[in-house]
């Protein structure tokens, strides 16, 4: 699960067996270690409740209804969760994408558990 923040945008880019651990109602976490010993963590949470973000000491938790979780899994053809959560000014805005592979392959950066991505010439 990869995590890319710009102003109030969250997206998170998961690959094959990410999706499938959500679909399966199993939650996913991610950590960054700092040099002090600090954690940041990510995580999506698979509920039986409404879309939720909050942010704690430890970092980011997502929380998303289970049925929507298993319904994006299943479907292939269905890239994404995106949402817009109200703010006091403006909203923050979610997206949660499954990973492509890349249209032109990094050296030393495995693509094997990526979705075959749908702009790749055949």
């Amino acid at each position: 699960m990869k995590l890319r923040i710009l102003d109030n945008t969250l997206r998170l880019r998961l690959d094959r067996h990410d999706v499938e651990q959500l679909g399966a109602g199993t939650g996913l976490k991610a950590e960054t270690r700092f040099p002090g010993g600090e954690v940041f963590c990510y995580r999506i949470d698979a509920a039986s409740a409404e879309l939720t973000v909050t942010k704690d000491q430890d970092g980011i938790r997502l929380c998303l209804p289970k049925q929507q979780l298993a319904g994006w899994a299943a479907d292939e053809a269905q890239v994404g969760i995106y949402a817009n959560l109200p703010l006091a000014e403006g909203f923050l805005a979610l997206t949660i994408e499954k990973d492509f592979e890349c249209l032109d392959p990094r050296d030393g950066e495995n693509q094997s558990n990526r979705f075959s991505n749908p702009k790749a010439a055949d």
